[in-house]
C-alpha cells in the first residue's frame, strides 16, 4: 500500500502546499482511493502517475471547503476522460444536495453513475483487497476519519481444506486462487472459502481535522500508518490561545506513542509554518514538537511525495521522478 499526498496545507494553499487531498494506493499499484478533495486536487493529480478511470472511491471527511472544493471540477474532469465505472463517494450528508446543484448548474454530465454514502449512517465499504471503516473525530463541525485495511493480503490456498473436502488438484485449485468460482461435483465453490491470508493485514488511518487525538484509541490498536493533521506547535496555541478545532504536533506524538502506532504521519499544517528553518515559525518546529513524544517512524508529509508501506510494515519515502 501506498501514501501520495496532493495537498498537505490547513485553511489555505501556499506556494508549497495545496490544500488537504490525499490518496492511498492498493498493493497492486493501480486502483487508489481519495480521501479530502481541496480545491485544485485534480491539478496536483497532473502531477503524479494517478489517473481518475482507476480511482475506487472519494471520502471526505468534514464539510470544510479546504477539504472538498475540488470536488465538482474533479468529477466532471472524470467524465471528459471517459470514465464510465460507477463511482462511489462517502461524504457528509450535508454535501450530497451541494454536489447534485454544482454539477447541474454548470450542466456537467457525467458519464459514469455517482453513488454517494453519507458518512454519519456509513456502515463499512469494500472494493477491491481494501475494506474501508469510519471513526468519529473531534471539531468545529462534524468529522471523521477513515480506517483502509487490506482484505486477505497475499492469499494463499487452504491446501488442507481443499484435500479434506476431496477436490483435485489441477485447474480446479488454478481457478480458485485466481479468485473464480468454481462448480465441482454437483456444487459451487466460493474461491474466498478457499484463500488465507499469509501475511497480517496493513491497516492505515486517514484522519480529517481533530482536536482529540484520543478518540482514535480503539482503531489504533494494530495500525500500521496514522495519517493526522498537526495544525499548529503548542506554542502557537499558547500563544493565540485558540486551537480552532485543531491538534498540536505534541498532542498527536503523545498519542500515538501511547498507541503504539509505529509510523506516524503528520499533515494540514498552518500557513504560519515555513519551509525556511532560519525562520519562525518554520516546519522544523513543528518536526522537533514531535519528535519530543514520539519514537516511531515521524514522517512530515510534503506535496507530491509518495510513501511506501512495506509488508514489514516500514513506511518509506519513495523516490520521485
Amino acid at each position: 500500500m501506498d501514501l501520495q499526498f496532493l495537498g498537505t496545507s490547513a485553511g489555505v494553499p501556499t506556494r508549497a502546499r495545496n490544500v488537504s487531498g490525499t490518496a492511498l494506493i492498493e498493493s497492486s499499484g493501480k486502483g487508489w482511493y481519495l480521501i479530502d478533495c481541496g480545491e485544485a486536487t485534480q491539478h496536483q493529480l497532473l502531477r503524479t502517475p494517478l489517473s481518475l478511470h482507476d480511482l475506487r472511491g472519494v471520502f471526505i471527511t468534514h464539510v470544510h471547503g479546504d477539504h472538498c472544493f475540488g470536488l465538482p471540477g474533479l468529477l466532471a474532469s472524470a467524465g471528459m476522460a471517459g470514465r464510465t465505472e460507477p463511482l462511489d463517494m462517502v461524504l457528509p450528508a450535508a454535501l450530497h444536495d451541494w454536489v447534485r446543484l454544482g454539477l447541474a448548474v454548470t450542466e456537467s454530465h457525467l458519464p459514469f453513475e455517482l453513488r454517494m454514502h453519507a458518512v454519519e449512517t456509513f456502515d463499512g465499504w469494500c472494493s477491491g483487497n481494501v475494506r474501508v471503516g469510519t471513526v468519529v473525530l473531534s471539531h468545529r463541525v462534524p468529522c471523521h476519519g477513515y480506517v483502509f485495511t487490506e482484505i486477505n493480503p497475499d492469499p494463499r490456498l487452504d491446501v488442507q481444506r481443499l484435500q479434506a473436502e476431496g477436490i483435485p488438484r489441477g485447474p480446479l485449485w488454478g481457478e480458485l486462487v485466481r479468485g473464480n468460482y468454481v462448480e465441482h461435483a454437483g456444487r459451487m465453490l466460493h474461491a474466498q472459502d478457499y484463500l488465507r491470508p499469509s501475511r497480517p493485514a496493513r491497516r492505515v488511518i486517514v484522519c480529517g481535522d481533530n482536536d482529540t487525538p484520543e478518540l482514535l484509541a480503539e482503531v489504533a490498536a494494530g495500525a500500521d500508518v496514522l495519517v493526522h493533521e498537526a495544525t499548529f506547535t503548542q506554542p502557537m496555541v499558547d500563544r493565540t490561545r485558540a486551537s480552532y478545532g485543531h491538534s498540536t504536533a505534541a498532542a498527536v506524538a503523545r498519542f500515538a506513542e501511547a498507541a503504539g502506532i509505529p509510523n506516524l504521519v503528520l499533515t494540514h499544517f498552518s500557513a504560519r509554518y515555513q519551509a525556511n528553518p532560519q525562520r519562525s515559525p518554520s516546519i522544523e518546529e513543528v518536526r522537533e514538537e514531535a519528535e519530543a513524544h514520539f519514537s516511531g517512524r515521524l514522517i512530515l508529509a510534503r506535496d507530491l511525495q509518495r510513501y511506501h508501506l512495506g509488508q514489514d510494515g516500514r513506511l518509506e519515502v519513495m523516490a520521485t521522478d
